[in-house]
Parts: C-alpha cells; structure tokens; sequence
C-alpha cells in the first residue's frame, strides 16, 4: 500500500525540482536536459496516458506528451504550444504543498490541496491542485496533474 510519506515524499522532490529548473535558466541546455530528466522521472509518460492541466494555459488547456508539457515548464523557442512562458522558469525559490486529502491504495494514490510558489521577491503564489500517482517498480509516478488558481470573483 503507497504510504502518506510517499506521497509528501514526491511532492518534495516535485517541488525541489521546479525550483532547480528556475535556477538553470540562464544555462539553457542544462536546463533542457534537467526539466526532461525531472519529467522522466516524475511523470508517468512513458507508461500510458497523462492527464496534465497546467495552471497557466487558456488556448491549449491539456498537455498530454512529454514534449508537451517539456514546453509548459521551459516554453523556449521549440515549444509545443505557443501561449507557453516558461512557469517553471519564473524562478521560484520555494513549492510547498498543503494537502488537504490523500486517498491511498495499492498501487495508487490521489493527492489534493493547494500549492503555494514564492518567487525570489518573497511573493507566493497559492495554486489548488490534484496530483494522481500510480506505483511503478517501486516509484510513485504522476499520471494527473491538474492545477488552477484560486476562483476569484
């Protein structure tokens, strides 16, 4: 049975990756070369589908390929999708996650809650997300990723 700790576990290392993709802006292929390792790594892309729904997207609103959401995180001359910017690149010094359910199976599991992102001003940023990951040789993988701001009337 996946554990509360893997999951908080994978938020951690999910959000330590953002904000190393930020701090590799300037050196643009190990930035390349890291966000696609990130992705890889955490993602489940390579294993079925994923349901990824970015924050920052209006026009192409899912991001269903690696490439695809590759160019969400970095945007650069090749992205996938033109209304990208970069989101991880902002950079953000800071992702810390508050859950505010977990849902644990076998193999595997549902995380909901909100996200806050502080950039290098000391701003955060708070986002609502639902993260799905499912077990694969021993690893939790990201196979829904949805995430939107806060309704704001």
């Amino acid at each position: 049975m996946i554990t509360k700790e893997q999951v908080s576990t994978a938020q951690n290392t999910w959000g330590l990756g953002v904000v190393k993709i930020g701090s590799l802006k300037e050196n643009r292929s190990k930035c390349e070369d890291y966000t696609s390792e990130f992705l890889g790594k955490l993602y489940s892309f390579e294993n079925g589908p994923v349901l990824f729904k970015p924050t920052k997207c209006a026009i192409e609103q899912f991001r269903a390929t690696k490439a695809e959401a590759l160019s969400y995180f970095i945007a650069g001359e090749n992205r996938a999708c033109n209304e990208d910017k970069g989101f991880a690149i902002q950079p953000w010094i800071k992702v810390r996650f508050e859950n505010i359910g977990v849902i644990l199976e076998d193999k595997r599991a549902i995380a909901m809650g909100n996200y806050f992102f502080t950039d290098s001003d000391g701003n955060e940023a708070k986002v609502e997300y639902t993260f799905g990951y499912k077990l694969v040789e021993g690893h939790l993988k990201i196979d829904l990723h949805h995430s939107s701001f806060p309704y704001n009337p």
